[in-house]
């Protein structure tokens, strides 16, 4: 999805206001909220002690398509023969024929047992799953979204991304022929080749994962200095610990981020938009928005990178 994150803060700031209906604001920012709320629903599912079902991967098919224009069949596995390419009417020349409708089930069910698993290396079982479910293909629509959450149940699960969820897909994207590749050489039984491709977009992402946390940790204490190094219970400080989490933010965001009263919050922000830290988005008395371009900038610079082979 070409998207900037300003452009993507922007609708998840009035994401309530669009789930009214999101088919007449930003659209293709509304789809992306939509894999954002599937992702971390993956996360959820993958921090639970009980085992994932397929009620579970229905959960993040149907949170991934509800605002979308394909909310209708939102995790309902589907009930025809599937295959990817050819043409409308019949499977012929098509470069994969997915598994009958009538196995899927079935198929989920021991997917989700391989998922439970703990006698498998995390990152070939997050790659394995992710390429098995490809190849059942389960839904009409939105599978390549749905399994690379899936990725994230695992890690999770095995405590691999606790604390950042690095963006595989993001590699993987940026190089569709070998990603496409790869799953296909799953499919004809070559498994340790996908794994290999998978276990180097991962390792490439951790990497680059980290110089972006450098890079955050950088702006922030050249913020700090720029604000003459307030106390430690100060709540500019507070608000510039958190507001990487939340890049558009009000005072209702910065008190639920910091616990700060109304005033010291209201204070804070003042004092960031004095510094050129946040600007703000409109010019309402009451309800006032700003937005951190400088993380923003940040973070697509990362993407973009990441999603360069």
């Amino acid at each position: 999805m070409r998207i900037t994150h300003k452009r993507l803060a922007r609708a998840a700031y009035t994401r309530a206001d669009a789930r009214a209906g999101r088919q007449r604001g930003d659209g293709r920012a509304a789809e992306v909220l939509g894999n954002v709320e599937a992702m971390e629903r993956a996360i959820e599912l993958g921090g639970s002690s009980e085992s994932l079902t397929v009620a579970g991967i229905r959960d993040i098919h149907r949170t991934l398509l509800r605002f979308t224009e394909d909310r209708d069949i939102a995790g309902a596995l589907r009930t025809k023969q599937s295959w990817i390419g050819g043409n409308d009417y019949h499977p012929i020349g098509a470069p994969y024929v997915a598994p009958p409708h009538e196995l899927v089930p079935g198929l989920l069910e021991d997917l989700c047992r391989f998922i439970a698993r703990t006698d498998i290396a995390a990152v070939a079982q997050a790659a394995i799953a992710h390429a098995q479910f490809e190849n059942i293909h389960p839904f009409s629509d939105g599978n390549g979204r749905t399994g690379r959450a899936l990725i994230y149940v695992v890690l999770c699960r095995r405590g691999e991304a606790g604390n950042y969820i690095p963006p595989i897909s993001l590699v993987l994207a940026g190089q569709p022929k070998s990603y496409i590749g790869g799953l296909g050489a799953y499919s004809q039984g070559r498994v340790s080749s996908w794994c290999e491709r998978f276990a180097h977009a991962t390792a490439r992402t951790a990497g680059e994962a980290e110089q972006l946390a450098w890079g955050i940790e950088d702006l922030q204490a050249g913020w700090l200095a720029l604000l003459g190094n307030p106390r430690r219970d100060a709540a500019v400080r507070e608000l510039v610990s958190v507001l990487p989490a939340q890049p558009v933010i009000d005072v209702a965001a910065a008190q639920r981020l910091t616990g700060k009263s109304h005033v010291a919050v209201g204070n804070a922000i003042a004092k960031l938009e004095h510094a050129g830290i946040l600007t703000r988005l409109n010019q309402r008395k009451w309800g006032r928005v700003w937005e951190c371009a400088e993380l923003l900038a940040l973070v697509d610079a990362f993407e973009k990178t990441v999603s360069t082979p």
